[in-house]
């Protein structure tokens, strides 16, 4: 349980980070919850992580899933983003 506290407490400090670096730099930030990621990514919220691994693998043609695990979320959360920007852009044009 401990273990889960403190990364609990680096992941807020490394996300409180770098939404103050974006916002000084006067760009927008965005948030995904988990289950959008996945979903995202998926196709189902309830995605598990070696699932998402996997399409992440898949989606950027990689040879092997990105490791380590902290790399792979990251670049699910930056796939979801494209996907979810791009949805955005098309709808605004319409």
């Amino acid at each position: 349980m401990r273990e889960h506290v403190n990364t609990a407490l680096s992941v807020g400090q490394a996300s409180g980070v770098a939404m103050l670096t974006l916002a000084e730099a006067q760009l927008e930030v965005r948030e995904y919850a988990p289950l959008a990621v996945k979903q995202a990514i998926c196709g189902y919220g309830g995605a598990g992580k070696s699932q998402v691994q996997e399409m992440v693998k898949i989606l950027l043609g990689l040879e092997a899933r990105p490791q380590p695990d902290d790399a792979a979320d990251a670049l699910a959360v930056a796939i979801c983003h494209i996907h979810t920007e791009s949805t955005h852009q098309r709808l605004s044009e319409a």
